[in-house]
């Protein structure tokens, strides 16, 4: 009888980690490949810029005026290039990877590998800030959906009860969303993207402002580029903070839960009739401290994710990997894997510590220098906040250059991004401070909340107004009062004799009634 390999460990060779990963400097020779390397084809100036020996000509729009540089070209900063390239006449995003012209996974986003999501707020931030996108990508495999009654959840291992709702979403691979978005930034006219480059640190003029940026390219020195704002976009890792530091700035106070987190990843061949969900997401609960998630995805796939936490963690190998799927709190996933056809080895992640950065409450800031994305705050990525977060940080930075301009700009957005990320962060810290092995003060109104979010969850399997409630919260869609106004939360206090077994699933899809 063979015995089960024994899960690798996050630091075992041929794990994925979200630590810092792509932006770390690079000045010595060979350090990832970069320096003193000759580039590859298309290395530099992205979208159709001449170069000049060292960097390329950088040319503004008429009327507009100043130059923002972006560090970090995923999600946040492409983000925020979009919305900067309607202030400033000139805008350079940098990177340093080499970045792809396929919507493919790349080293600075290893978790593009693995199941993304898009809440129904972050749909639309995106469809405003390009329009035309959803329709394109839908064109290009990605699929559009209703959340509520076109995706199967099921919280604390209680399936909410479908329904047709106006909470749009669409199933698309990370690689390929941020692609798209990358072919639009490029395509302004006062946008330039420059690749295989990275920002060493900001650097400051008279009065200590942020002036500009040091960069470095392979095989040349280091050089400046002038610059009226510096948006650090660097993603997870905290070298903003470190920044900081060598400024003369004091530490960043920072909040943080350690879930001890993993995740592992699948991808399977999807064919017409595999389910009759666009998706599939099991939620980790306070009983069973396990979760996953099924998308679907362009190319015909299947994305599948399993996490654990702790030292219940999914195997990498594919036996292990079933295994811990029929351990989820309902059959469902377990059911659809066992039809599917899989197309790689599983991919496993380790997943830092979800930290919360308050610039918002520091004394001095240098002017000319804003903190965006998850450089900003990194969420638990398993309730799928990160990307629409930082789509609205975007709408943000756009409404505080309209309100001010430069001056006092990082006092104004970090009082604003605080205010968005407050939502967010209370819901997965609070859900992960659920399990006795994560670390954090539980407050008296933490545990009251979630007593009372359990049991919106029993209210939810059986009325689908009750899930509408708590789907729009969690999309972002709605302030999370609406969970305690008197229509919601008659419905969730509603005696229920003997309850709901969890795992029921009602007979058909209900219409949910016209107001709460």
């Amino acid at each position: 009888m063979s015995t089960a390999p024994p899960a690798r460990r996050p630091d075992d060779e041929g794990w994925d980690t979200m630590e810092d990963t792509g932006h770390r400097p690079s000045e010595r020779a060979g350090d990832n490949g970069h320096a003193g390397r000759a580039e590859p084809p298309g290395h530099g100036a992205r979208g159709g810029r001449s170069e000049r020996s060292d960097f390329p000509e950088l040319f503004g729009r008429p009327g507009r005026s100043g130059h923002a540089v972006v560090a970090g070209a995923g999600m946040g900063g492409l983000l925020a290039a979009r919305v900067l390239s309607e202030t400033f006449g000139r805008v350079t995003v940098v990177d340093r990877d080499a970045l792809p012209g396929e919507g493919v996974p790349r080293r600075g986003v290893p978790q593009g590998h693995h199941a993304h999501g898009m809440l129904s707020r972050g749909c639309e931030v995106l469809e405003e800030l390009f329009p035309g996108l959803t329709a394109d990508l839908v064109a290009a495999g990605a699929v559009a959906c209703d959340l509520q009654g076109d995706v199967r959840w099921y919280n604390d291992g209680r399936l909410l009860r479908p329904a047709p709702s106006r909470l749009r979403g669409l199933s698309v691979s990370r690689p390929r969303l941020e692609r798209s978005l990358r072919s639009r930034v490029e395509a302004l006219a006062n946008v330039t993207i420059l690749d295989g480059c990275e920002v060493v640190e900001p650097i400051t003029g008279a009065g200590g402002a942020v002036t500009g940026v040091r960069l470095l390219r392979p095989g040349h020195r280091p050089q400046d580029m002038p610059a009226d704002l510096v948006v650090n976009a660097t993603g997870r890792g905290n070298r903003g903070a470190e920044w900081l530091r060598r400024l003369g700035y004091g530490p960043v106070p920072e909040e943080r839960v350690d879930s001890r987190l993993v995740y592992v990843s699948r991808e399977y061949r999807r064919r017409p009739g595999d389910s009759d969900a666009v998706a599939l997401i099991v939620g980790h609960g306070a009983a069973v401290p396990r979760g996953g998630v099924a998308l679907s995805a362009e190319g015909d796939r299947w994305l599948v994710t399993l996490y654990g936490m702790g030292d219940d963690v999914p195997l990498v190998d594919p036996e292990g990997y079933h295994r811990f799927a029929a351990r989820l709190p309902v059959p469902d996933l377990h059911d659809l894997l066992r039809r599917l056809e899989p197309l790689g080895a599983p991919r496993p992640m380790r997943v830092p510590v979800s930290v919360r950065r308050r610039y918002e409450r520091l004394d001095r800031f240098p002017e000319g220098y804003v903190v965006f994305g998850d450089a900003l705050c990194q969420f638990n990525p398993t309730y799928g906040q990160g990307m629409t977060v930082a789509a609205c940080e975007a709408v943000a930075l756009r409404e505080c250059l309209a309100d001010g301009g430069l001056d006092g700009l990082a006092r104004r957005f970090f009082r604003h991004a605080a205010r968005i990320i407050d939502v967010p962060w209370d819901m997965s810290a609070g859900g992960d401070l659920r399990f006795p092995s994560v670390e954090g003060r539980r407050t008296a109104r933490l545990r009251l909340l979630n007593g009372y979010l359990a049991r919106l969850h029993v209210a939810a399997e059986a009325d689908p107004v009750v899930g509408n409630a708590f789907l729009s919260v969690a999309n972002l869609q709605e302030p999370p009062r609406l969970l305690l106004s008197p229509g919601v939360l008659a419905r969730v206090l509603r005696p229920r004799p003997g309850g709901v077994p969890a795992g029921h699933r009602p007979a058909a899809r209900e219409e949910i009634p016209t107001g709460r």
